[in-house]
């Protein structure tokens, strides 16, 4: 009898690890691209179930759980950057946690209590070499009559990437002065997708010469074509870098498998897949791909000032008036 009763509390227990099941809320890129290769593995060390919902964009995903703030529905975000993060901590919708694994991270001022990081990267102009022969190579170049209706830029209410690059406006020019640069930068936009997939997809497509993209584009295209096909610029004016944060979702229904996943994502096992994943940086010490030898290197650094992150809705009504009027 109680060799039948350890049995079957052995049964349940199994039954119930292998019912847990992990929600993240996503991008369609991270979703497509890393997320296929880490979920399986995250499923086979800790003999779970990964549900990956991708909402599109990480302002789409964001909005999604601001509005699931009472009844949440995922357990994790990830793909956060820093403003879209600021954001989600005064909207009261994560979860505290600062996993132990953080001691990993190369850059501990990138250590947070309510974000993660995994990545970062440079953001770059892309521009494909064998339509454009005279790159720009300043924001003010973008402003230059020969690039009119060859740029696709993303739009910031809904993209981290988009909103990144107007962060970099901001941090180049100042706040207000970035607003007059867009008024005079709309007029030779093509159009803004909504997120960093479709405008890479226009540049692969032909549709578009230029894009806002990443430093790292170069080795990804030395990876995937043999050549440098999509040359990554970095401005005169200055770099400016995006990190992406996981976070627990306030009210997670499996907390302890949360916990679990921030831990794994600064783990050799997630980190190495970043490079020829995510195609940005990991932060934690791996050994980098051969490709990322053409990721250009910077010596000046832009930020925006620390309060235009606790204002970003102000910051987006701004930009909202500067090129929709």
């Amino acid at each position: 009898m109680k060799k039948f009763l350890v049995i079957s509390l052995l049964l349940v227990v199994s039954l119930v690890i292998i019912a847990a099941e992990l929600v993240i809320y996503t991008s369609d890129s991270f979703a497509g691209g890393i997320g296929k290769v880490i979920a399986p593995k995250f499923e086979k060390v800790y003999k779970c179930k990964v549900k990956m919902i991708s909402f599109g964009s990480m302002g789409d995903v964001l909005a999604r759980i601001i509005a699931e703030k009472n009844s949440p529905k995922a357990d994790v975000v990830i793909g956060l950057n820093p403003q879209q993060l600021q954001k989600a901590i005064k909207e009261g919708v994560l979860e505290k946690y600062r996993p132990v694994n953080s001691k990993n991270i190369v850059y501990k001022s990138l250590v947070t209590d309510y974000g993660t990081v995994y990545d970062y990267g440079a953001l770059a102009m892309i521009y494909n070499v064998e339509k454009i022969k005279n790159p720009p190579r300043s924001f003010k170049d973008l402003l230059k009559p020969e690039y009119k209706g060859k740029i696709v830029l993303i739009d910031p209410r809904t993209s981290s990437t988009g909103l990144t690059f107007l962060m970099w406006t901001i941090a180049a020019f100042g706040e207000d002065d970035a607003m007059e640069y867009w008024k005079q930068l709309k007029n030779n936009v093509l159009m803004f997708t909504s997120g960093w997939s479709a405008a890479f997809k226009m540049i692969e497509t032909g549709e578009a010469d230029i894009i806002v993209s990443y430093a790292t584009d170069g080795a990804y295209s030395m990876y995937k074509y043999g050549s440098i096909k999509y040359m990554p610029v970095i401005f005169e004016e200055g770099a400016y870098v995006l990190e992406e944060y996981a976070s627990i979702v306030k009210g997670a229904k499996n907390l302890a498998l949360a916990r679990t996943f921030l831990e794994f994502i600064l783990t050799p096992d997630f980190q190495k897949e970043v490079p020829l994943n995510q195609w940005m940086m990991p932060v934690i010490n791996v050994e980098l791909p051969e490709v990322f030898k053409y990721v250009p290197t910077f010596k000046k650094i832009l930020k925006v000032k620390p309060d235009v992150n606790d204002r970003i809705d102000e910051v987006l009504k701004k930009w909202e008036k500067a090129v929709i009027g």
